[in-house]
């Protein structure tokens, strides 16, 4: 620690220090400069939004700020004083919590565990539990924010477990916090929630670090913005006064342009799923007779606060799972699930909801996770043997055709941004042709210019016959991409709606269970 003043040594007339100051803090990775002299501050009761694409900086530039790297130069205060570099536990002693956008919960724990973990000296003679309990219900019910005390983590859906990252960091009484994509899978009115809880919290004297790629969010919640481009601050304004345009173009370094549908007329059916029941891994009836039919020429989308069964759907839908009972067509043709090898021949293309886990293998390369679901295909193997030439001309193909920086042929795959992976995957489904493609949270995560991107080749497969089902828990990004919408809930599917009558608001009360006038569920 340094001399700095504290905030209780500033004399009468003398202005408190901000609630935190990065000073010049710039971080190598070898010859990567991931952050490049950066300074900005927060005062106490503002919330900063902290802007960029993947790979900008922003990330690691919080892990510094909360401990979990050191900066090769410059430094971090909070409330005047020097926090010690490389030193988590400073950190959240000083008064900084930080949200994760990859969880940090132990997943063989309960939420009430994972809560209190870390909250309670060792040497006390016994847990306060009781007293735990009531104050996680309290934050949870401030914040709108549902959480189960007794729930066993590794048993939560994604968006369940954002809900209990969240909750931990408040539980904590944090004087600085960092939210890095707090509602990326939170509903509408959730997502109001926590805001209003935060703006209270924020009336109150807390600091917020907010980092996220909904622009609109961004803009309504902040007060002032700084945008990391390359590792350096692009841009730092007010955010009263500045456009999604503007900050797009900060982010990107060029304007950004959305992608829009053409009018089309959907096609035959191209995947059916008929009275579809199913259980969870954890054994619970997670799919209710559930109906679907997609066609070609049109994206139907699924919406849904993770956890509802939209995840299980997908994997059924693209033969990953088995339902118990109930059957899946393709293209008129009855398959049988779990034997995703068999859609995959018959046409279909598969982007998973999680990239890391499931999309590709990260200490392989790149031209092996570009022809991983092919390895039979006689273009890669003959008799056996890998064709080597011909792997690496592919994968050079998709670098480039689909604008995977920072990648060749031999690069690991890990070393890419989320981004990247997420164009591999995409270049790896769309350079067969599918006629049917289930994309599950396909820019989950992603940058404004990667979602742009992304959600352009979707609409592009779409026109040129492509059925698509949309999997996202995005409801802008369902609204301008989707022909129709429909809506998971406990495991029941909605009647699809054309997305031309919906709005966010409609959506999200729908995802909460409640049906809008003029919708109903199925």
């Amino acid at each position: 620690m340094d001399d700095a003043p504290s905030e209780d040594s500033a004399g009468a007339g003398t202005q408190a220090p901000p609630a935190l100051r990065v000073v010049g803090v710039t971080r190598r990775f070898g010859p990567l400069v991931a952050n490049d002299a950066i300074s900005f501050e927060v005062a106490r009761g503002e919330i900063l939004a902290l802007l960029g694409e993947n790979g900008a900086g922003k990330t690691t530039l919080m892990n510094i700020v909360f401990g979990h790297y050191v900066a090769d130069e410059g430094h971090v205060e909070v409330a005047g004083r020097r926090l010690a570099g490389g030193d988590p536990r400073a950190a959240l002693e000083a008064g900084v919590g930080m949200v994760h956008q990859h969880f940090t919960l132990a997943e063989n724990l309960s939420v009430l565990d994972n809560v209190m973990l870390g909250t309670e000296r060792l040497w006390r003679p016994r847990s306060d539990r009781r007293g735990a309990r009531a104050r996680l219900a309290e934050i949870a019910r401030d914040a709108g924010l549902e959480v189960d005390p007794g729930a066993l983590v590794g048993q939560l859906g994604v968006g369940e477990r954002q809900r209990v990252e969240i909750v931990k960091a408040l539980y904590r009484r944090p004087r600085v916090l960092i939210l890095d994509e707090p509602t990326a899978v939170l509903t509408p009115q959730e997502a109001e929630g926590l805001f209003a809880t935060l703006r209270r919290l924020v009336a109150d004297g807390l600091s917020i670090v907010l980092i996220s790629h909904k622009l609109g969010e961004v803009l309504a919640a902040a007060d002032r913005v700084v945008v990391l481009r390359q590792g350096k601050v692009a841009l730092s304004c007010a955010a009263a006064g500045a456009s999604r345009e503007d900050l797009a173009a900060a982010m990107v370094g060029h304007a950004v342009a959305q992608p829009r549908l053409s009018p089309a007329r959907p096609g035959p059916v191209a995947l059916c799923l008929h009275r579809i029941d199913a259980r969870s891994d954890d054994g619970r009836v997670a799919l209710h007779q559930v109906d679907l039919e997609l066609r070609h020429r049109e994206i139907l989308g699924i919406a849904g606060v993770s956890g509802n069964g939209q995840s299980l759907l997908a994997d059924i839908a693209c033969g990953m799972a088995k339902p118990r009972a109930g059957l899946v067509s393709l293209d008129g043709e009855v398959r049988a699930p779990g034997s995703p090898h068999r859609f995959l021949e018959a046409g279909l293309g598969r982007i998973p909801e999680d990239r890391h886990a499931a999309g590709v293998v990260g200490d392989m390369t790149v031209a092996e996770n570009a022809i991983v679901e092919r390895l039979s295909d006689p273009r890669f193997s003959r008799m056996g043997f890998l064709r080597k030439a011909a792997i690496r001309m592919h994968a050079e193909l998709l670098v480039a055709d689909f604008d995977i920086r920072g990648a060749g042929p031999a690069t690991r795959t890990r070393l890419l941004s989320g981004g990247n992976i997420q164009k591999l995957i995409l270049g790896r489904v769309l350079s067969e042709h599918p006629t049917i493609i289930v994309a599950n949270q396909p820019t989950r995560g992603l940058d404004i210019g990667a979602v742009a991107y992304v959600q352009g080749r979707l609409a592009a497969a779409r026109a040129l016959g492509a059925a698509i089902l949309l999997v996202s828990e995005d409801l802008d990004e369902l609204l301008a991409l989707c022909d129709r919408i429909a809506v998971m809930y406990r495991g029941r599917l909605s009647a699809p709606l054309p997305a031309a009558s919906l709005d966010a608001r409609k959506l999200g009360l729908m995802m909460a269970g409640g049906a809008p006038e003029g919708t109903h569920a199925a």
